[in-house]
């Protein structure tokens, strides 16, 4: 399985400078962000994937299109890959509005405010990733599916800090990296 961490965000901009909550609820990518999944996909061009399977943030979807543009691969969201509910970055947008935005995927089955409080503890998180990793394994070509999420949740699921823009490709039985790939310059 692929892990690809959103690129870089008007939020990643601020909050890196400052280290201050700079109040931007779902931020979308910055130009540099863009650039950086453009670069990305390049990268996954020749390996076997089947899928994207997205989070429902405005910076994973916009990631997602990107990549599923230049590969030409179908989008599913999936609610469970969503980032740790921390800051004011991770207040989503309503599932209508989404809807609006990229009317050709579905967001039907997220409940209209689907993201938690801003209170959701480490042990939470711990508990999401290994529902995904369950639900996953459940699935005969796990191994083929690219899942554009955030740090919280990929370092919940591997132990891995990784950059915006940054591919990991783990072994989800094991839950070991396989390779690591970012594109941060």
């Amino acid at each position: 399985m692929y892990l690809l961490r959103h690129g870089q965000s008007e939020f990643n901009v601020t909050y890196a400078k400052t280290r201050i909550d700079p109040n931007i609820p779902d931020p979308e990518l910055t130009d540099e962000g863009r650039s950086q999944i453009h670069t990305t996909a390049q990268h996954l061009k020749d390996k076997d994937i089947n899928r994207i399977l997205a989070s429902p943030y405005t910076r994973a979807l916009q990631t997602a299109e990107i990549v599923s543009d230049i590969l030409n691969l179908p989008i599913q969201i999936e609610e469970l890959v969503r980032e740790h509910a921390f800051f004011s970055c991770d207040i989503g947008s309503p599932s209508s509005k989404l809807s609006r935005e990229w009317p050709h995927l579905d967001f039907q089955h997220l409940s209209e405010c689907w993201w938690p409080d801003l209170d959701e503890t480490e042990h939470q998180v711990k508990l999401r990733c290994q529902a995904f990793q369950q639900k996953m394994l459940s699935f005969g070509d796990w191994s083929k599916t690219l899942v554009v999420s955030h740090w919280a949740f990929i370092r919940g699921l591997t132990g891995e800090e990784i950059d915006n823009g940054a591919i990991l490709n783990i072994d989800l039985s094991s839950l070991s990296i396989e390779t690591a790939v970012s594109t941060t310059k």
